[in-house]
């Protein structure tokens, strides 16, 4: 995938490129298959105890509602808010280094759902590149390439099991042009036409591939698809226009402090965060190819000597940042990645160590952008007015009780400087 981040002063800018998925695993193990392959479709059947209903070609599935998703909950006057924490990936697929599959292992170990930003190229095959036309290129042009049969076998295969797990598929889009002549120059219609196309691959893989033997992805992706990360954190001006005519409900395409989310341009506005850099004097986007830039340069791969102490840089400073957060004013922390091994697998062996450490704690909920805006939508207005005047890092003077109790807090029983009242 290709992400670029322009970025506040004292953090480089950062452009990732990746190939395109090749030399993938074994696919969706039997568990995930259950009775979600076309062989057991019923057409008109619906919900998780029966036969899917097929969408279209069958590609996708109407399987009833998502399971290990809660109904968000409301802020009861004078509770904390939890901690959130969202951990998302650009341009998610299975290829031989199955990181995909890693990282919904650690999740599940973890107590953690997570967003996964789908390349639609991902889903469509070499062979039928002329179908992507992609906006101001040739049609079949794309920065990061197309797939394979395996590749697309094992990428579905992760789709669908981390969505039975509770997590969210969101979209990366397709191609990830940066630059001259790319998003950032996309009118809305041509946003509009790229999110087509997006949704198309994933909603007509099997006619595409002809694969007739992998199970359906078992949701209805025009319902699933609310959000995405734009490539190169561009064109986002735009793209929030289109989006917010197709019924997307966030967008995480910016660059935001560690504040509570507020809705811009009718989307919530869920960007990923700077974040004290552990080592340094200056803030860092919580993203791991922008640690990487200000570690090794354009280097992938660099000096091995240096692995470990850039490694435990990027798991501090994530760290720092949650515990601004967790012992400030608690606004969600938006953390962004790659399926990538950049210097050896030093950032994702970091994000390991962080989700092992933050998300088994009792108020701790680390979840995909859908629950932290299911979340959001769910709390009183007047609630977020009064988090979002929190700064950064600061917690309420008079406590959590009194901050958001709705009311002044009750006077402490007894004549100040006389002995306490006994109940």
């Amino acid at each position: 995938m290709v992400t670029t981040h322009r970025i506040a002063a004292g953090v480089a800018l950062a452009a990732v490129c990746g190939a395109a998925l090749a030399g993938c695993g074994t696919g969706a193990t039997g568990s995930e298959r259950g009775a979600h392959g076309p062989a057991a479709a019923a057409p008109g059947a619906a919900g998780p105890q029966g036969a899917p209903r097929l969408i279209g070609d069958g590609s996708t599935a109407y399987t009833g509602a998502q399971p290990h998703l809660p109904a968000p909950d409301r802020l009861k006057p004078g509770q904390k808010p939890p901690q959130f924490v969202v951990f998302s990936w650009d341009g998610a697929g299975e290829d031989g280094r199955k990181l995909f599959s890693h990282v919904r292992k650690v999740a599940k170990a973890n107590r953690a759902t997570m967003t996964y930003f789908l390349s639609g190229v991902y889903l469509l095959p070499e062979g039928k590149r002329e179908l992507y036309r992609p906006p101001g290129h040739s049609p079949g042009t794309s920065e990061i390439g197309f797939s394979d049969a395996e590749g697309i076998r094992n990428t579905l295969g992760q789709l669908r099991g981390a969505w039975l797990d509770g997590n969210e598929i969101g979209t990366h889009f397709n191609g990830n042009f940066c630059g001259p002549g790319g998003v950032s120059e996309w009118s809305v219609a041509e946003w509009r036409s790229e999110i087509a196309q997006a949704k198309s691959f994933v909603r007509s893989w099997r006619t595409n591939t002809g694969m007739k033997d992998v199970p359906s992805l078992p949701f209805d992706y025009d319902k699933e698809l609310i959000g995405g990360r734009t490539p190169c954190l561009e064109g986002r001006k735009n793209f929030v226009k289109a989006a917010r005519q197709l019924g997307f409900r966030y967008d995480t395409s910016g660059v935001a402090n560690q504040v509570w989310p507020s809705r811009k341009g009718g989307l919530w506005d869920l960007s990923m965060q700077l974040v004290p850099f552990a080592g340094h004097s200056y803030e860092q986007l919580a993203m791991d190819y922008n640690f990487m830039v200000n570690q090794s340069g354009t280097l992938t791969q660099g000096d091995p000597a240096k692995r470990r102490t850039w490694g435990d840089e990027v798991r501090d400073s994530l760290l720092k940042g949650f515990r601004r957060a967790y012992d400030g004013n608690r606004a969600p922390l938006i953390i962004g990645n790659h399926f990538e091994s950049w210097n050896g697998g030093t950032y994702m062996r970091a994000l390991d160590q962080v989700i092992e450490k933050v998300c088994t704690r009792a108020d701790v909920r680390c979840v995909s952008f859908r629950r932290l805006a299911d979340w959001l939508d769910a709390q009183d207005p007047a609630t977020l007015d009064k988090l979002r005047g929190l700064n950064v890092g600061q917690a309420p003077k008079q406590g959590w009780a009194s901050f958001l109790a709705g009311r002044p807090a009750p006077a402490p029983k007894g004549v100040p400087g006389a002995p306490a009242v006994r109940p």
